[in-house]
């Protein structure tokens, strides 16, 4: 297990990209011409969940990702509400913002105001915890702190060995606090009107309804229904990680989305 995790906690140092801190957040850098393109990852994880998709994105774009607060290699918080995480998102006018899960959410706030994304893609977003399932989706995410390379490996056994490291790495890395604090300080988790007003071009990818998503699909088919400027998709045989789950597919769709 050690060899792993040192493998994926040297993701950034193999792509040559040193971090630099800005705010609160530890940021990287890859690429040096192209769309600028920024990455923002879930709850439990890190910058170093998007290797797959640096490495394709990079020749092409200027990538940036990111550590959010009390996760990988940023500082821990007092608050994690999901608008401490959307204020923290670089507000640069990026050409594109990739976001899952609780990323998503947070970007779609971030979205909110302007200057912060000429698009979006968002990978399987949350954009609403039902209050009946809250405590449910809490445990599961505290959970995930238990994780080891045996009970990853059981759990994900499709993905691929530098996913598991990363995420095996994303889970020692941050702040216990922000698990649980990440609902329990954002209270009523819903973004859902939000994402109703969103003027920029965004693409809800999810996960598969028949594996497991956490974007309801009635809400993606409604929200791209109402709102011109959404598109749905689902990747076919994914779950919550499409990235992770099915990559090649999923890479398909961010490339011809982002360089096509």
């Amino acid at each position: 297990m050690v060899s792993h995790i040192a493998s994926a906690a040297r993701h950034v140092a193999a792509r040559g990209t040193p971090s630099y801190r800005v705010g609160m957040l530890e940021r990287y850098q890859s690429g040096s011409a192209g769309p600028r393109i920024l990455l923002v990852h879930g709850l439990s994880s890190s910058a170093d969940s998007w290797w797959r998709v640096v490495e394709a994105l990079a020749p092409h774009a200027r990538v940036t990702t990111i550590d959010l607060r009390g996760h990988g290699a940023s500082a821990p918080a007092d608050s994690y509400a999901l608008r401490d995480y959307a204020s923290d998102l670089p507000r640069e006018n990026w050409d594109a913002v990739v976001a899952h899960s609780l990323g998503g959410a947070a970007a779609v706030l971030a979205a909110s105001q302007p200057g912060f994304a000429r698009s979006l893609v968002l990978l399987d977003p949350v954009l609403e915890v039902p209050e009946a399932d809250f405590e449910a989706v809490l445990a599961d995410q505290v959970s995930e702190l238990r994780l080891d390379e045996a009970s990853v490996a059981a759990e994900k056994p499709h993905w691929d060995e530098r996913d598991r490291a990363a995420k095996l790495v994303g889970v020692r890395s941050v702040d216990p606090a922000a698990v649980e604090g990440s609902f329990r300080d954002t209270g009523r988790w819903d973004v859902r009107a939000e994402a109703r007003a969103l003027r920029s071009p965004t693409l809800l990818i999810a996960g598969d309804p028949a594996i497991y998503t956490m974007l309801d699909p009635e809400l993606g088919r409604t929200l791209a229904a109402e709102n011109e400027s959404i598109d749905y998709r689902v990747i076919a045989g994914a779950g919550h990680s499409p990235h992770r789950d099915k990559p090649e597919e999923t890479l398909a769709v961010l490339t011809e989305r982002l360089l096509g």
